[in-house]
């Protein structure tokens, strides 16, 4: 019988200054172990924050998820969701990637910023927030990567 499947979402805040060449380098790693592993997900990155979802058979995403946080330089990492699923939402990406501006100013009164909603403390908040970049990045993204 097949490993059940799980999907983790954790988000951290990266200890020193991750410029194009280490993400590009932490993405080429990242690809080729995931491929390996029968791993997929989504690695969001703005400013010095990490959002990252992985998802395939649970005792590798909770293997993945330990190395993770203990990995130095990550700091503040919080598991948002942890869950079995029934299928992959990113079957196609072995890590699907973007990276998101900083607001350069407030936003207008009454529109939400989804990604600063991941630390509100409330767990519906955060649950939506999590929808609306999963569905934001998966309708961005128009090829897999």
């Amino acid at each position: 019988m097949a490993e059940r499947l799980r999907s983790m979402t954790y988000s951290s805040t990266a200890v020193s200054t991750f410029g194009a060449k280490e993400l590009a380098d932490l993405l080429t790693s990242s690809r080729a172990a995931n491929l390996a592993r029968d791993l997929s997900g989504m690695l969001l990155f703005r400013g010095d924050r990490f959002l990252q979802v992985l998802e395939g058979p649970e005792s590798l995403v909770r293997e993945l998820v330990g190395r993770i946080r203990r990995d130095p330089r990550h700091r503040d990492m919080r598991v948002l969701v942890d869950e079995e699923i029934d299928e992959r939402r990113f079957a196609d990406w072995t890590m699907g990637y973007e990276t998101l501006e900083v607001p350069r100013k407030a936003a207008p009164e009454g529109f939400r910023d989804s990604f600063d909603d991941l630390d509100s403390g409330d767990d519906t908040v955060t649950a939506r927030a999590l929808r609306e970049l999963t569905v934001w990045f998966r309708a961005r993204s128009a090829k897999p990567r």
